[in-house]
Order: structure tokens, then C-alpha cells, then sequence
């Protein structure tokens, strides 16, 4: 049965969330934020399709999907996918796969797929309550950290993240860049593609329910952090940002952005560190919870048209 895929807009929301903040899943890949923000690389598109949401895109300019996302039998719907990729001439390509997703496709179609994780793209899980609070003897030092910042700048405001601060949390996170002085050339995209995103999610901000905090010194941005919900009880961290100039900015807005989040949300997904070395260092000096490994699935012999 042909997929009625259709480019992802900002008119799309209701149904997105209808599946995702329902789900199980906490993959970084399905906050609609991000999805909403990153279109313009992946080229999205999406199809609600035999009782499943479903999500094609681009990677390396070849069509790959994520998982499926609903209720019923799966082996047609993914057999409906793999004649997709068939129809376009390319081999089935799946990716950011979850373990709990990989277990019920492969249940759905066993010996149809093999499957290997990137630790590059593994999600980094913390409980909500320990990134608010920095307690216990592991993260002794982000305590000390955020603690340093509040004793050495005592005059700092910690404001919600609404849109007239959008302006200088942009001109905030460029000083960042700069501030970083990037080695290479995958780096220099990285930030630019995720610059692009940042505005995107800006433009759009009342519409998305992003939720964040800024840290001010006087009229200044000092530091930020915003994201939004993935599912029912994980909050996506899509951006964090500080002025590296202030020491432990980036350990205080990180547990300020913990500690205004709704109690409904039980863990923080501070997404994946895509192989760059200081991002793992700092994402796992903060003591993660869980590793959410994510797989990329192919079938055993492609179709091809």
C-alpha cells in the first residue's frame, strides 16, 4: 500500500504529539522541536499510515526512516516502508532506533533485519530531580560549579525564556561559537546547522511550547537553556549556551533549567554527543542515568526496484 508522505510543517503538530507524548519512546529525534527545527536538513516528511506515525527523511542524501509509531500489527506497515525505499530505488534504511523499537521489529519480521548502534548518536538520559538538585557525592563538583556562580555574581536573575529574550540569546550563543575558536571543519557545520535550527525554533516559539530559562546580570544574557517535551514524562535539552567568560555558568543554568520544569517530567534528555570528545566528556561528567543506544536497521537483502 503506497505511503501518502508529505513535507512536516508547523500544521502538523497536533498530530505528531498525538502519537509521540503518548509513547514509551524518549529518542531525542521525536520532539517535535527538534523535528520542526532540523527539517531543513533532513528534509522531513511524514504519513499516518495503518494506525502508525511515520517519519522519511534524508541522511547522506538517501531516504531513511525512524521507526514506526502507533498500535497493531507492524509487519505491514513495514513491509509498506521497505517498498518505499523499493519504489525509490534505495536500499530500507532505519535509523535512531531504540532498543525497546528494535525488540518489537524484530518480533514483527525475525531474521527480515540486522541492526548496529553509533555510539555517536546514543542519547544521554538523567533524572530530572538529580539535575535540579546536583546532590550526592557524584556530582559534587556540578555543584560547586553552579554554587561558585551564584556566590561570585550575586546580583543574577534567573527569568523564563520568552520571545523578547529570543534576540540576545542569538547574539549569545554566535559569542559561544567564537568563544569555542572550532578546530575543524565538522565542527564549523555542526554549529551552523544547529544556528539554522536555533532560529527556526525561535521563529516559532510560542507554537512549539519550548519551555527555558535565561540567566541575567544586569541586562545581559548570561547564560540560556530552553527544549520541550518528548513524550509524557522526558523533556528534550535541545540547547544550553554560557558565556564561558563566568565560571560555573554552564553548571548553574543547567540545574536552573532542571528546577523549572514540571514535576511531570521524570528524566532529561540531554541528546546525543556525535562523536566529538569534549561533548561526551561533559554530558557523562553529569552522571547519566542510562545510555539510550539507538540503532541503525537494514534488511538482510534490500529491496530494490
Amino acid at each position: 500500500m503506497p505511503i501518502p508522505f508529505t513535507p512536516l510543517t508547523m500544521a502538523h503538530k497536533a498530530l505528531v504529539q498525538r502519537y509521540t507524548l503518548a509513547s514509551a519512546c524518549r529518542n531525542c529525534d521525536l520532539s517535535f522541536l527538534n523535528l520542526v527545527s532540523w527539517r531543513f536538513l533532513y528534509d522531513t516528511q511524514l504519513a499516518e499510515h495503518r494506525d502508525h506515525l511515520l517519519f522519511r527523511f534524508k541522511a547522506n542524501g538517501h531516504n531513511a526512516y525512524l521507526a514506526p509509531l502507533g498500535q497493531g500489527p507492524l509487519a505491514p506497515v513495514l513491509t509498506d516502508l521497505m517498498a518505499d525505499a523499493a519504489e525509490a530505488g534505495e536500499p530500507f534504511l532505519m535509523l535512531g532506533v531504540s532498543e525497546p523499537q528494535l525488540a518489537q521489529i524484530t518480533e514483527a519480521m525475525p531474521s527480515r533485519f540486522y541492526a548496529h548502534a553509533d555510539r555517536a548518536y546514543t542519547d544521554y538520559l538523567y533524572s530530572r530531580e538529580a539535575m535540579a538538585t546536583l546532590a550526592g557525592k557524584r556530582l559534587q563538583a556540578k555543584r560547586n560549579f553552579a554554587n561558585r556562580f551564584a556566590r561570585l555574581y550575586p546580583a543574577h536573575r534567573v527569568l523564563p525564556l520568552t520571545a523578547n529574550l529570543l534576540p540576545a540569546c542569538l547574539a549569545l550563543a554566535e559569542q559561544w561559537v567564537r568563544q569555542k575558536a572550532l578546530a575543524t571543519d565538522t565542527e564549523q557545520n555542526a554549529y551552523e546547522a544547529e544556528r539554522r535550527a536555533m532560529h527556526t525554533a525561535f521563529d516559532h516559539w510560542d507554537e512549539l511550547d519550548a519551555q527555558g530559562v535565561a540567566v541575567m546580570l544586569g541586562n545581559d544574557i548570561v547564560a540560556f537553556s530552553y527544549g520541550a517535551a518528548i513524550n509524557y514524562d522526558t523533556f528534550d535539552v535541545c540547547v544550553e549556551k554560557a558565556d564561558t567568560r563566568y565560571e560555573g555558568a554552564f553548571a548553574f543554568v543547567s540545574r536552573a533549567l532542571a528546577q523549572s520544569l514540571p514535576a511531570c517530567f521524570e528524566w532529561l534528555n540531554r541528546e546525543e554527543d556525535l562523536g566529538f570528545e569534549g561533548l561526551r566528556r561533559s554530558k557523562l561528567s553529569y552522571h547519566p542515568t542510562q545510555l539510550l543506544h539507538k540503532y541503525t536497521v537494514m534488511t538482510h537483502h534490500p529491496f530494490m526496484k
